[in-house]
């Protein structure tokens, strides 16, 4: 394909874009975010948002520079992996607020499947990409 490439590198900016702006957010507003995370019963909150929030930037900047993809897109796809069914259970959720939670569940078992695609190719070198990292 022609412009395999360049297509690479904006799905990894708009998907990355995504981590970058929520893991900022998680300590823009620290306060509203650990109070959910508290509601959500979530243990050490205050802690858990802040580590969150370091793997969202942290992994979400590395998705988009390419620079160590392999622990950058892992990071992403453990947080999905980890804070979906803790944070949008929907299964849990009174009738008013699960339509909401479900479709917050389902948006990031989309974004962990285009973790796990991304993940797929991290071991190889991206085009347009720094191409650092461990593995």
């Amino acid at each position: 394909m022609a412009l395999e490439g360049e297509f690479l590198l904006l799905g990894r900016v708009l998907f990355g874009l995504l981590f970058l702006y929520n893991g900022y957010n998680h300590f823009a507003n620290n306060e509203a975010v650990t109070g959910y995370a508290e509601f959500k019963g979530v243990p050490a909150a205050g802690f858990m948002v802040v580590a969150s929030g370091v793997m969202m930037l942290l992994g979400g900047l590395g998705i988009i520079l390419g620079a160590f993809p392999v622990l950058s897109v892992g990071a992403i796809a453990v947080f999905l992996l980890v804070s979906s069914p803790k944070m949008h259970d929907f299964w849990a959720a009174s009738d008013e607020d699960r339509q909401n939670e479900f479709n917050h569940f389902l948006k990031n078992v989309g974004l962990l499947g285009g973790a796990l695609v991304l993940l797929a190719s991290a071991s190889e070198p991206w085009a347009y990409a720094v191409n650092v990292g461990l593995f």
